[in-house]
C-alpha cells in the first residue's frame, strides 16, 4: 500500500481520529493520511482486500450519523491540497482537503465570490456533496449545483473524473447526495463575479427579541432575492475566548447580506436600522469581509444541535420559538436562529444534482455548548423545546445541518431517494463507502 495506516498504537492516532464535536469518540479500524489521489486509490484497494469499508473525512463536521467505524478505514483528506483560481472563467479547482478559508480571500482579491459556508473552517468538498447553503443562496442557489466536475476514487480503486458528460448519473448523485459513492479527491466549481457586497450584523438587547424578530420576519416578506438574512437569538458564554463586549451577554441579532449594488442594500436595511441597534456592522465590504460574520466557533467544541426546514412561519411561530428558548426561558443555547431561504433555493436549475432545491422558506437551527456532561440533559431540553415550537411548520431536513441519523425521505422526494439507491447499487454494490446519512445501510 502506498500510504501507511495508523493504528491505536501510533502517536498520531488520537489527533487523527478527532472530529469537530469533541463529545464524539471515533474509533475506526485504521486511519490513512494520503497526499494524492493515487494514495487514496491504494488505501481503497487495500481496505477492500482486508474486508474493510472506507470513509472519508476532513474536519469531522456532522460525524455522529456515521455510527460505528469499527470495520472502517478512515481517510483523512487534509493532505489533498491545492487551490487554483481561474479568474478569466470565474471558476476554481480545489483538493478535497481544502477549507473555505483557503479560497474565499484569494477569490475576493480577484473580485470573485464563492457560494461558501458560514465559517472558514468548513471543508469545501463535504459542504458541496451535502448541498451547500450559502449567504448568496437566495439569488444563486445551492453550491452543489455550481460544481462543474468531481474527481474521485471509486469502489474498484479507479480514479474517475465525473461531470455532465462523463458518468452523468454519478455526477448527479454526488451533487447533494452525499459521500456514499466514492472518495472525492478534488472538485471544480463556478465562482461569482461579485467584487463588493453590503453585509453585516445588527445587535439588539436580548429583552427586545420579540419586537426585533417579529419586525425582521415581516421585513423578509418584501426583500428581493439578492438579500439573505438571519434572525438569531445569541447567548455568548462567559469564557475568555469570547471578546468584549460579547462575553457573557445575550442579544437578538439580525444578519443581512445583499449581493447587489451596496446603495440598494443600504436602502433595504434602513427599516431594520430604524429599530435602533446597539451595534451595527452592516457596510459595503469585499466578499472576504463576511467570512466571520456568523461567528461560528472556529475550533472543535463540545456541543449538541438541531435543525429543520420550515414553511413560512406565522407570527405565532416566532412567538413560540421565543417562549421556548428566548429571554425568560432560562435557555443557555448559544444560538437559535431562522435563516431566510426561498428564492433560487426553491427553483431547480437546469442540470441540477440530487439536491435540486431546498424545500421551505426558512432553515431553523439551534445549538448549545456542553462543556460538562451534566449540562447535556438541560441542553437537550432546550433543543427539544425549539423543535416543538417549530415542528408544526416543518418542511423537511437539510442533511448538512443534521447531527443525528436522519431518514433520507425527509430531505429528498421519494423518486430522488430511489434514484440515489440505483446509482449506489451501480457504483458501489458491495457498500464499500461508509458515509454519514448513507444512501444504503
Amino acid at each position: 500500500m502506498a500510504t501507511d495506516l495508523l493504528t491505536p498504537t501510533d502517536s498520531l492516532w488520537d489527533a487523527s481520529r478527532g472530529v469537530f464535536n469533541v463529545l464524539l469518540d471515533q474509533q475506526p479500524a485504521a486511519i490513512a493520511l494520503p497526499e494524492s489521489a493515487a494514495e487514496v486509490a491504494a488505501v481503497v484497494t487495500g481496505a477492500i482486500a482486508d474486508g474493510k469499508r472506507v470513509s472519508a473525512q476532513r474536519t469531522g463536521h456532522s460525524a455522529a450519523p456515521l455510527g460505528s467505524l469499527a470495520d472502517t478505514v478512515l481517510i483523512r483528506t487534509a493532505g489533498l491540497t491545492g487551490v487554483e483560481i481561474d479568474v478569466e472563467n470565474a471558476g476554481a479547482r480545489v483538493g478535497a482537503g481544502v477549507l473555505w478559508g483557503e479560497v474565499v480571500p484569494e477569490a475576493s482579491e480577484q473580485g470573485l465570490a464563492a457560494l461558501h459556508g458560514s465559517t472558514r473552517t468548513v471543508c469545501i468538498a463535504g459542504y458541496s456533496l451535502g448541498g451547500g447553503v450559502s449567504f448568496y443562496g437566495r439569488k444563486h442557489g445551492l453550491a452543489c449545483n455550481r460544481v462543474t466536475a468531481i474527481e474521485l476514487v471509486d469502489a474498484d480503486g479507479e480514479q474517475l473524473r465525473v461531470d455532465a458528460e462523463n458518468e452523468p448519473e454519478l455526477f448527479w448523485a454526488l451533487r447533494g447526495g452525499g459521500g456514499s459513492f466514492g472518495v472525492v479527491t478534488a472538485l471544480e466549481f463556478e465562482l461569482l463575479e461579485l467584487p463588493e457586497i453590503y453585509a453585516g450584523a445588527l445587535f439588539f438587547p436580548a429583552e427586545r427579541a420579540s419586537e426585533v424578530l417579529h419586525a425582521w420576519h415581516e421585513w423578509t416578506a418584501g426583500v428581493p432575492e439578492e438579500m439573505t438574512s438571519v434572525g438569531r437569538l445569541m447567548n455568548f458564554p462567559p469564557i475568555p475566548e469570547i471578546p468584549e463586549p460579547f462575553r457573557g451577554q445575550s442579544f437578538a441579532v439580525i444578519e443581512a447580506i445583499y449581493c447587489g449594488d451596496p446603495a440598494a442594500g443600504e436602502e433595504l436595511v434602513a427599516p431594520l436600522r430604524e429599530l435602533g441597534p446597539t451595534m451595527d456592522t452592516v457596510a459595503a465590504v469585499p466578499p472576504a469581509g463576511i467570512e466571520d460574520l456568523h461567528m461560528d466557533p472556529p475550533e472543535p467544541s463540545p456541543y449538541a444541535g438541531t435543525s429543520m426546514l420550515t414553511g413560512e412561519p406565522p407570527a405565532a411561530a416566532i412567538e413560540a420559538m421565543l417562549d421556548a428558548v428566548g429571554p425568560g426561558s432560562d435557555s443557555h443555547l448559544i444560538v437559535a436562529e431562522l435563516r431566510h431561504c426561498g428564492g433560487a433555493l426553491s427553483r431547480a436549475p437546469h442540470g441540477a444534482g440530487a439536491l435540486a432545491v431546498l424545500p421551505g422558506s426558512f432553515l431553523a437551527f439551534a445549538v448549545g455548548i456542553v462543556p460538562d456532561p451534566a449540562l447535556m440533559a438541560p441542553t437537550r431540553g432546550w433543543l427539544g423545546a425549539f423543535d416543538d415550537a417549530l415542528e408544526p411548520y416543518g418542511a423537511g431536513n437539510y442533511l448538512n445541518f443534521c447531527d443525528d441519523p436522519t431518514d433520507l425521505g425527509t430531505a429528498f422526494p421519494a423518486e430522488t431517494v430511489a434514484k440515489l439507491r440505483e446509482v449506489k447499487d451501480r457504483y458501489d454494490p458491495e457498500n464499500v463507502f461508509h458515509s454519514n446519512h448513507p444512501v444504503s445501510g
